[in-house]
């Protein structure tokens, strides 16, 4: 199944600036996801599955390198923008 899931990050830390670069860096890194990175979100849009996957690896990656950050979501199953 197709899904769109939009995403913000914001790290617990004065250098905010540093940890959302890589995050973002990562779900770019994944060829089978397209990405898409606005002023205050980034969307992506591919199979559930491979999202839901590069999500958590990109996520546990950037908790190990910079630590606590909070992420807001919105997933829509089944959507896939024009």
């Amino acid at each position: 199944m197709m899904m769109t899931c939009e995403i913000s990050m914001y790290p617990v830390r004065d250098e905010y600036l540093p940890p959302i670069k890589d995050f973002i860096a990562r779900l770019n890194a994944a060829g089978d996801v397209e990405v898409t990175t606005s002023a205050t979100s980034t969307c992506l849009v591919g199979e559930y599955g491979r999202i839901m996957d590069l999500l958590r690896e990109a996520m546990a990656a950037s908790q190990a390198e910079f630590g606590t950050a909070v992420f807001v979501t919105k997933f829509i199953p089944g959507y896939v923008p024009d």
